[in-house]
């Protein structure tokens, strides 16, 4: 199954779990698991394109498709959080000024994709503070930052198997995320979190952190296209 197929699956059930809450007449946006309180979480997306630059137009498109899936799912604008350059849809290279496609002959996923950080907001210490929940640390930008453990997704280059870009300043060192990862789980942040990379051998990084915390990820394997 091609990368584009795993996503595909991977938000088709998110959206049967927002569909199935709706269908017992509870909220629709909020988990059926309650936290340890008794309160329930709302679900939370946080989409990540990692390059910029027209020859990498596949990670922003990718990213427009799936806002526009879990849009169609029922997931709410304000609990999606979107990271992209935002320098594809009116690039001069592109042979239909504002449209981004992500198949041959598809649809336009760019049209009405909320973008929250865009250029040069679109950075690791952002994502961070994103993540943390921490809006006096991000800078630029929606200042939306996420409220419970989310589904990530970040479509981009793997650069040396331990560290992927960000379009400006530094990238994301597998290190450095994890750190983040624990500092959530030590704060409570989540109680379960799944975490989608699009790219070549990233995922091996976060093995023993899956097992220990309760996270699930999908990567993409070496070799695999």
């Amino acid at each position: 199954m091609s990368f584009l197929g795993h996503f595909q699956l991977l938000v088709f059930l998110y959206a049967l779990l927002l569909l199935s809450a709706e269908s017992r007449k509870t909220q629709v946006f909020h988990d059926t698991e309650s936290n340890d309180d008794g309160e329930a979480g709302t679900r939370w997306a946080l989409l990540v394109a990692g390059s910029k630059g027209y020859e990498n137009n596949r990670h922003q498109a990718d990213i427009c498709h799936a806002y526009q899936l879990l849009r169609k799912g029922g997931l709410q604008d304000e609990n999606i959080i979107v990271f992209m350059y935002d320098d594809i849809a009116f690039n001069p290279k592109n042979p239909r000024s504002g449209v981004i496609i992500n198949r041959p002959g598809g649809e336009n996923v760019y049209h009405g994709v909320h973008k929250d950080y865009t250029g040069g907001a679109v950075n690791v210490d952002n994502f961070f503070s994103v993540l943390l929940g921490n809006e006096s640390g991000v800078t630029g930008g929606s200042g939306k930052v996420v409220k419970s453990g989310p589904l990530i997704y970040y479509a981009d280059h793997e650069l040396t198997g331990s560290y992927v870009s960000m379009p400006t300043g530094d990238g994301l060192y597998a290190e450095d995320f994890i750190k983040v990862l624990e500092k959530m789980n030590i704060l409570k942040r989540y109680k379960k979190m799944m975490i989608y990379i699009e790219a070549c051998e990233f995922g091996s990084m976060f093995d023993h952190f899956l097992h220990v915390y309760s996270v699930e990820n999908l990567s993409a394997l070496k070799g695999v296209n």
